[in-house]
């Protein structure tokens, strides 16, 4: 039984992954254990490994997010742009991508640029660089994120957004595929607005806080 639900399960990934990328025209499948960084001596102790979010769960939240929150998008673990070019599509104009991975990001670059074709008015900017090293932009006001890394560094990127918002008052959303660990945004006062499990290892919750 536990084999026919893990095959369930791939077969569900497989049709999306080939319905998503011919429909948005990328290429962004693959993994990535960026055991490669760690030979070039980047710490990679708290990063996960490179795996694009399910296309259906993606666009599911990303379109659940109200059209006036949908301006400037910061995916922080971008890997090869998946996020952000299916949020080009959502209508969103700015778009953010970091990721440790300089490798990931030049094909994040590579991706955007397609998309770009497509929605000419967009603009882009990828970044090869720590989470914990980012500034947030006082524009942000949507961020994605798929489980890119461990709880102690999730708890500083927290820390990093409610300082933006105690500097600059606005609505933001959080878009957290995988949540595994989403107790550091409760604890921090989102509110959960949306949770939703489609399968096993699929699952998401959008987080808001509203500072004015």
């Amino acid at each position: 039984m536990a084999l026919k639900w893990e095959w369930s399960i791939a077969r569900y990934v497989i049709i999306a992954e080939i319905r998503g990328e011919r429909e948005y025209g990328i290429d962004t499948t693959g993994y990535d254990n960026l055991k490669a960084l760690e030979k070039a001596g980047i710490d990679i102790y708290s990063a996960t490994l490179y795996m694009p979010a399910v296309y259906p769960l993606l666009e599911e939240c990303l379109g659940l997010v109200p059209i006036s929150n949908r301006n400037h998008l910061v995916d922080i673990g971008c890997g090869k742009g998946r996020a952000l070019c299916v949020a080009a599509a959502m209508g969103y104009q700015q778009l953010t991508g970091i990721d440790i991975s300089e490798k990931l990001c030049k094909e994040a670059v590579k991706n955007l640029r397609i998309t770009k074709h497509k929605y000419p008015s967009i603009q882009f900017e990828i970044s090869s660089i720590n989470a914990l090293d980012f500034t947030i932009p006082n524009t942000v006001d949507s961020i994605f994120l798929f489980n890119p890394f461990d709880g102690s560094i999730m708890q500083e990127v927290v820390a990093n957004l409610l300082n933006s918002l105690e500097q600059y008052p606005r609505t933001i959303y959080i878009i957290y595929l995988n949540p595994i660990h989403k107790k550091y945004f409760l604890r921090a006062g989102f509110q959960e607005v949306h949770y939703t499990r489609t399968r096993l290892y699929l699952e998401a919750s959008i987080f808001c806080k509203e500072r004015v």
